[in-house]
């Protein structure tokens, strides 16, 4: 997997949980954080605050302890961490 196929599979997906990532790419959650985190410092990918929601509505996981992540367009706002 390369880190064109992660930012469009963000793009496509909006917000993504690192599990699902992980399910969809069968690849460790660790190595997918690592491609996540070069990406972040490029501008192109934010790691939402805990809690956030990945927008499905979904209530399958502890939002709490799940990270998801969201592709950042040059015209949106950044995040922020908390």
């Amino acid at each position: 997997m390369i880190l064109a196929e992660l930012r469009q599979y963000l793009s496509q997906h909006k917000r993504v949980a690192l599990v699902d990532l992980s399910c969809h790419f069968e690849n460790e959650a660790e190595a997918l954080r690592g491609m996540l985190n070069m990406l972040e410092h490029k501008g192109c990918v934010a790691m939402l605050p805990g809690g956030t929601g990945c927008g499905n509505g979904c209530s399958k996981y502890d939002s709490a302890s799940v990270e998801i992540y969201q592709r950042v367009s040059k015209d949106s706002v950044s995040v922020q961490h908390s």
